[in-house]
């Protein structure tokens, strides 16, 4: 679908706190056409041009200034989370809010330190979105619900209880990761399918704050997880 066409570039980002200009990050077009109808039906709200890849986003948002620029996190070219500090250097002063389709504490907090003002899961309702970007253009954080509070146990270093939070089967999984088991073979092991096992040990990983299988090992086995 063909995006919006392009403006002369301001010398600040777009926003009188009545209209949020908003630039959209996202290259599969059903998605993007969803996202679109929903932010443009609100007075507030105006997409101003849409992107599909992270060296696409760079160049449009220096030349369209948006208040807010929606990213996806998953894109052709690269993580959208890692491209948030060229992207931000790229328009001072524009806001980047995350969507994703699944996330965790620990995603929340690598946003976070990369500069980004919030996450919001493509998975809730599209309200919480428009709320989300307007939040974001207040110069506040928006976060899809449970994200925030381990984000910010991660940020300032907290990991009391972290056993606690781990389920039976989450448990189970970790003592197979502590084996030196990968994916496919908790999948056979659990016997549970491979998606499911993917997803035990995405919310272990989250849960504990890793980015890897090995970081979560390392972590559960100083936290006396594993033995």
């Amino acid at each position: 679908m063909p995006s919006p066409p392009h403006t002369a570039p301001d010398t600040v980002p777009r926003t009188d706190g009545t209209h949020i200009t908003i630039l959209l990050v996202e290259d599969h077009d059903m998605v993007a056409e969803a996202i679109r109808l929903a932010l443009d039906r609100t007075d507030d709200l105006e997409v101003v041009g849409r992107s599909l890849s992270v060296k696409d986003a760079l160049a449009d948002a220096a030349r369209l200034r948006p208040a807010v620029v929606v990213l996806d996190r998953r894109l052709p070219d690269g993580d959208g989370i890692a491209a948030i500090p060229t992207l931000k250097a790229a328009a001072p002063g524009t806001r980047v809010l995350v969507l994703t389709g699944e996330a965790t504490p620990a995603v929340a907090a690598d946003v976070a330190e990369a500069g980004g003002s919030g996450l919001i899961l493509k998975v809730g309702n599209l309200g919480e979105l428009q709320d989300g970007v307007r939040l974001v253009a207040a110069g506040e954080v928006a976060y899809s619900k449970g994200l925030l509070s381990g984000a910010l146990d991660l940020l300032t270093g907290r990991t009391a209880d972290l056993g606690a939070t781990l389920t039976p089967r989450e448990r189970e999984t970790l003592g197979l990761l502590g084996d030196g088991l990968g994916t496919a073979e908790i999948s056979q092991r659990l016997g549970v399918a491979l998606n499911t096992a993917r997803n035990h040990v995405q919310r272990v990983l989250g849960k504990l704050g890793a980015r890897s299988q090995l970081e979560a090992v390392a972590v559960a086995r100083r936290e006396g997880l594993l033995r």
